[in-house]
């Protein structure tokens, strides 16, 4: 199916206004960097959501869900098919012990919701570039926190768009990784239950976790985040600075020399910069230290010239 038909139907099944044609993907990334995407949809609905999915199912066209791309590597031929970014949907509630908040809304904003509402449990998140979904997607986590210990229930639409509920046990969470990533299902809506607190000690656990994370991590440049899953026995960031690779650059992007586990674009750099050198690192740190990094950042779509 040639784009302008993939354009034309989608735009059947969520408000034309939503829908980009050949959008540069850079645009919506953390990082900064990715190729275009044949048609970018952002729905406002879960309805919007159950049509697209069933649409690209029956026709199998590829589809890719993205909240707020920070953990995320998209290669610079981008992404085939339909593209949804879900930050359209955003709506967070608190009810009682428990805040109800929409995939798209990002974690951070989650965790402030909490705060105003003097519920505690969600600290760990207030520095979480990510989105909700992105966040139940991977099992997100910081300062010994993370999701799957406030999380009571999550409202997904599966791969046939069909939308169900699913428990916190169902969803099989643990480290940076759920049961979302092996079926392919969206989730739409994640119910927090969490615990009445001061709202005083609240803000101070959220303003101590603040200042570490600003004064670690390298968020003055576009980054993906976290590059490397913890390793047994280790941790990643003290390898690639003990195997003397900070500040090493390929391109536009460098090992952050104020975190070593995070890769910065500080030059114009490209995906295929950001995947080098991830490759670079993982070969030195097994060369010196026989210990094998493994990817935290996804890395989706094409290579350039590849369609």
């Amino acid at each position: 199916m040639n784009v302008m038909t993939l354009e034309k139907d989608i735009k059947q099944l969520v408000d034309a206004k939503d829908v980009l044609i050949e959008a540069p993907l850079a645009d919506y990334t953390y990082t900064k960097v990715g190729g275009k995407a044949d048609v970018l949809v952002f729905p406002k609905s879960y309805t919007e959501i159950e049509k697209v999915v069933a649409y690209t199912k029956e026709n199998n066209i590829p589809l890719t869900i993205l909240g707020n791309a920070s953990n995320v590597i998209i290669q610079d031929g981008g992404l085939r098919g339909v593209v949804m970014i879900l930050t359209g949907l955003d709506e967070v509630k608190v009810e009682g012990n428990r805040i109800i908040a929409q995939s798209g809304a990002a974690i951070i904003n989650v965790s402030r919701f909490a705060h105003d509402a003097s519920l505690t449990g969600l600290e760990f998140a207030c520095g979480i570039p990510g989105s909700v979904g992105g966040a139940l997607y991977m099992n997100a986590g910081a300062y010994g926190g993370e999701v799957k210990d406030v999380l009571e229930q999550v409202v997904v639409i599966t791969d046939a768009g069909e939308r169900k509920v699913m428990t916190r046990d169902e969803l099989e969470l643990s480290y940076r990784t759920s049961i979302l990533q092996k079926n392919n299902f969206i989730a739409v809506e994640a119910t927090f239950l969490l615990t009445e607190g001061e709202q005083t000690a609240i803000k101070a656990k959220m303003e101590e976790l603040t200042y570490l994370r600003e004064s670690k991590q390298p968020l003055e440049y576009p980054s993906c985040g976290s590059v490397f899953q913890r390793p047994p026995g280790h941790f990643a960031g003290k390898l690639i600075m003990d195997a003397d690779l900070q500040l090493t650059r390929i391109g536009g992007v460098e090992v952050s020399g104020k975190h070593a586990g995070f890769m910065v674009n500080v030059d114009n750099g490209t995906a295929t910069d950001y995947i080098n050198l991830i490759g670079h690192v993982q070969k030195t740190v097994k060369e010196k230290f026989g210990v094998s990094l493994q990817r935290e950042v996804r890395i989706i779509g094409d290579t350039p010239g590849q369609k």
